[in-house]
């Protein structure tokens, strides 16, 4: 846990901040900043402990983070089919995952506070017509228009509240058997009934299910640590008027939680030592993330983790590569030799996602489902080489049938993302990529013992 104890949730108003709105009224902002600060956490410290337990198991092999979700979610998705689906597909890929790699899973899901996002570029022209740039639901609206771009810092109670009512939903959902593996055909989307992944899922399905009642039999008890699932939030801690507002101590525990979410990270664009992001992250009790590009030296990764996690204590910082497919054997041995050199103990987990962006001819925003895959199975050979190895993996996705991210069991094609991309930022993958994905994390993991 942090040990600097002149820190306050405030002290990253010390440092230059990145990637901030200008809110044309600081007054409004600093009434929706207080009344924040009185509303109800959307998330437990006991939780938080929990987690970087889970971490911590991580870090030394004996279990496997999954994180996953919308790229940003958005007010309007809020809904229950949609939150539902999203957690369909987790439970599905952690099923594979844990039939596979035969260790727990951590999920942890990219939702409930994931509506800010940064951007590489503070305005946007169409038209001739200049605006400030989308920054997320928390921020402004997608909507091309003057005033629906004007930062606005009532979006956060809204934000609140719709991460309150996600949160609500995945715990009824849960506790409410949703998750019992005695039951996965409630976790099966009807869209993709014909999928050839998903008859390689059922069979999978078939072969859990003899297995949990042969166990059950020869016991003569229940299993019912099968029961449910424990499943945490996850979002980028970019807007940090509202990481504030809800960073809160609390009784019988030492230090400041970030009350916001389970596992917050930086990322790649505000991942300066010297940043408003790092002064904030370096005081908060949470298990945190820090997204790490290839234009990270070897110097900068060795005094992050020195900055955030002094005490390197366990479970506390997990260091999320996303280098690219063309640049994981060139970049990623150097990284763990450096974090190696530093003595620093973090989970290693790849995001074969943001290194791996392309636009197409006809303008769209795209991944190369191959790509993806690629960067993913190049780090799981490059972690063994370096005698390391990689803990989790970080995806977007969707449980919708969205055509964003090009191949995969259908092989999409340019002409297929016309048809139903829905994503306001970033091209996910489907319910059958993901699944792809978890098959091929298996397939990896199987190569390399």
């Amino acid at each position: 846990m942090p040990n600097n104890h002149a820190w306050q949730p405030a002290s990253w108003r010390n440092f230059t901040a990145l990637q901030q709105p200008n809110y044309p009224d600081a007054g409004a902002l600093a009434a929706v900043q207080s009344e924040l600060s009185q509303l109800p956490p959307l998330v437990t410290s006991a939780e938080i402990l929990a987690l970087k337990k889970r971490i911590a198991d991580a870090q030394e092999g004996r279990s496997f983070l999954l994180q996953g979700g919308d790229c940003a979610e958005s007010f309007a998705d809020c809904e229950s089919g949609l939150i539902s689906n999203r957690l369909k597909v987790l439970l599905q890929m952690s099923l594979v995952l844990v039939h596979g790699l035969r260790k727990p899973v951590v999920r942890v899901g990219r939702f409930a506070g994931q509506y800010a996002k940064p951007r590489s570029a503070d305005l946007e022209t169409k038209d001739d017509i200049t605006l400030p740039s989308y920054r997320g639901d928390f921020i402004n609206g997608p909507e091309f228009s003057e005033a629906a771009r004007v930062p606005d810092p009532r979006r956060m109670v809204k934000g609140h509240a719709r991460s309150a009512m996600t949160m609500n939903f995945v715990r009824a959902l849960i506790d409410g058997g949703f998750a019992d593996l005695h039951h996965p055909e409630y976790w099966n989307l009807g869209w993709v009934s014909q999928s050839p992944q998903a008859d390689q899922y059922n069979k999978l399905v078939q072969s859990v299910g003899d297995a949990i009642r042969f166990m059950e039999t020869i016991s003569g008890e229940p299993a019912h640590n099968v029961n449910r699932t424990d499943f945490y939030t996850s979002h980028e801690a970019l807007l940090l008027p509202y990481e504030e507002a809800l960073t809160r101590q609390v009784p019988r525990q030492d230090g400041w939680f970030n009350l916001s979410t389970h596992f917050p990270w930086i990322g790649m664009r505000t991942a300066q030592l010297d940043g408003a992001h790092v002064a904030y992250f370096r005081g908060i009790a949470n298990p945190i993330g820090v997204k790490i590009s290839a234009g990270v030296s070897d110097t900068q990764i060795a005094e992050l983790c020195e900055a955030l996690n002094p005490d390197n204590e366990p479970g506390r910082l997990t260091l999320i590569h996303r280098l690219g497919a063309g640049n994981v054997d060139k970049e990623l041995p150097r990284l763990i030799r450096a974090v190696r050199s530093a003595g620093a103990r973090v989970l290693w987990v790849c995001d074969p996602m943001h290194g791996n962006t392309e636009s197409t001819s006809n303008g769209y925003k795209t991944r190369r489902f191959d790509n993806i895959k690629a960067e993913l199975e190049r780090s799981f050979d490059v972690h063994a080489a370096e005698g390391s190895h990689l803990g989790g993996v970080h995806l977007e996705l969707t449980g919708e049938n969205v055509t964003e991210c090009l191949g995969g069991a259908r092989d999409l094609l340019e002409a297929d993302l016309e048809r139903a991309y829905l994503s306001s930022v970033d091209p996910r993958l489907n319910y059958e990529q993901s699944l792809e994905i978890a098959m091929s994390i298996v397939h990896k993991h199987g190569s390399l013992i």
